[in-house]
């Protein structure tokens, strides 16, 4: 089983290619066009169940980030700017110059980074699962994963899965017994299968990032989402970054994890974002 669902086969594989940076970059659909960021360790698969639901009205685009899938980028450390400008690039080669953009976790980052640093492409920015600058509990999780790897220590395969589902999924989902045997199988395969330095250079990008005072002057409109029962970003964490954007509004998605749109209820997290963008 692959770590992500697939793509259909009417999804368009290429590739970017510019001085810096050689990305593989997914595109399906006819209509006004949405880029969505992948969050830490994901691939532009992540997004494969979102096209399936919005590519009838949209294109959708997608994307490896640096430090997955078989994007090749100049070696760590980077920074949420770095990512936020690779962006950049597959907006103004696939899109024009402008796009809505969006992103979970990691890629809710990058989404307001690139917000910030290159509003002349952001239609409208849509964040999910994210932060400001990260603090508290998730903060200290996230560096005891850095420093676990740092200290060459890897985690046994069959603690893999019961690991990091917890992080992604509502408890409700988990103790459904079809779906964890799903979940289970493709959480083992995908850490199993990760770098450890990739994972590292990812992680601390993320826990470099603070944009509070930069998201205070941004102009570009940002529709925030969270998930109440999100563990590794908390709606509260996420409503920080709609309070501080001048054109800021939060939507709170009642009974889903950080990462229920794969697999859990992509059906739902697919209807906010057509909700959110018949609005522009």
């Amino acid at each position: 089983m692959s770590a992500f669902p697939e793509f259909r086969k009417t999804a368009q594989m290429h590739t970017l290619s510019n001085d810096e940076i050689s990305m593989r970059v997914v595109v399906e659909g006819n209509g006004p066009d949405i880029v969505f960021i992948p969050g830490g360790d994901q691939t532009a698969e992540a997004y494969s169940q979102q096209f399936t639901r919005l590519s009838d009205s949209f294109r959708c685009i997608s994307y490896d980030p640096r430090g997955a899938g078989s994007t090749v980028s100049p070696p760590a450390p980077w920074s949420i700017a770095d990512f936020a400008r690779d962006c950049a690039a597959v907006i103004d080669h696939f899109c024009g110059g402008e796009a809505v953009v969006t992103g979970l976790s990691l890629g809710g980052l990058i989404t307001q980074q690139v917000a910030i640093d290159f509003p002349y492409n952001v239609q409208v920015a849509i964040p999910m699962g994210t932060a400001a600058y990260i603090d508290g509990f998730t903060r200290d999780w996230m560096q005891a994963e850095i420093d676990l790897r740092k200290a060459g220590i890897c985690l046994p395969e069959n603690f893999l899965a019961p690991h990091y589902a917890v992080y992604a999924f509502p408890a409700k989902a988990l103790h459904n017994s079809e779906f964890w045997q799903e979940i289970k199988e493709r959480y083992t395969h995908r850490f199993a299968n990760r770098d450890p330095e990739d994972l590292i250079s990812q992680w601390e990008a993320c826990l470099d990032f603070d944009c509070r005072e930069q998201l205070k002057d941004c102009p570009v409109p940002f529709e925030v989402i969270g998930f109440s029962e999100d563990i590794q970003t908390a709606p509260s964490m996420c409503k920080v970054v709609s309070d501080l954007a001048p054109n800021g509004v939060f939507h709170e998605i009642e009974g889903l994890g950080h990462v229920s749109m794969i697999s859990h209820q992509p059906d739902v997290v697919a209807g906010k974002l057509r909700e959110i963008l018949h609005k522009y």
